[in-house]
């Protein structure tokens, strides 16, 4: 397996797990070698190298060996070569995976939700109840500094708050495609927050966190009376 066989695979990978997975779990990991049979991946930190194994090893797996590798299972071990923030494979495969669309994918049990790619700014309705909403968005999705950060929408049902947090996120993106943009519910979130206690890797979760640029997570009134998880969100 060489890193040209890698390169292929990921290109694959960006379409099966969308963009904003990609970058965030996909793009980070170092091939490192095969060693009996095994493809090993450097990573950061334990608690990233266990999630991309429990939610995209398989997928891994599978990419690695229809882009022609010889391995029978995928491992991943911490070491200080794995940073935290992506790092740029040759021009050619980065061009190539950057130019295959994201898609739409369902699966609640992944640590980042895929973005879809139907609510963009351009198909907003904007109306009364949520033009002050849809202009603060817009504020946001221009990137740089504001005076109102963190950014909290509220409102009804129906009202648009998920689809301009989609929009902002792929604004964002598409002005700077290196930014690191983690979208989430509030329900994964605290998922993955009592995983990491239970496994003892919540340092390991804090780091990984604060390393994005900009999280935006749906559905913030589910945290409502959990005041562990509250203290670990805000902090």
């Amino acid at each position: 397996m060489t890193e040209d066989t890698w390169g292929r695979a990921q290109v694959e990978l960006e379409k099966t797990v969308g963009g904003n997975n990609f970058k965030n779990w996909i793009d980070p990991l170092i091939f490192s070698e095969v060693r009996d049979g095994v493809a090993i991946f450097h990573v950061p930190t334990n608690f990233m190298g266990n999630w991309v194994n429990r939610n995209f090893g398989e997928l891994i797996l599978r990419h690695l060996i229809e882009a022609g590798a010889k391995v029978q299972r995928v491992a991943f071990e911490v070491s200080g070569k794995a940073p935290i923030k992506p790092v740029a494979r040759n021009h050619e495969t980065k061009s190539a995976a950057r130019a295959s669309k994201p898609g739409r994918m369902s699966g609640d049990d992944l640590l980042g939700a895929s973005l879809d790619e139907r609510f963009t700014f351009d198909r907003f309705v904007v109306g009364k109840p949520n033009e002050l909403a849809h202009a603060a968005a817009r504020r946001v999705a221009e990137g740089g500094p504001v005076t109102f950060n963190p950014l909290f929408l509220y409102g009804g049902v129906g009202l648009g708050k998920t689809h301009l947090m989609h929009a902002i996120a792929w604004e964002l993106q598409k002005r700077n495609a290196d930014l690191r943009v983690l979208y989430l519910s509030a329900n994964q979130f605290m998922y993955s927050f009592v995983r990491a206690l239970r496994d003892k890797q919540t340092m390991d979760f804090k780091q990984l966190f604060r390393s994005v640029d900009v999280l935006i997570v749906d559905d913030v009134q589910f945290l409502a009376g959990k005041e562990g998880t509250q203290e670990e969100f805000f902090h």
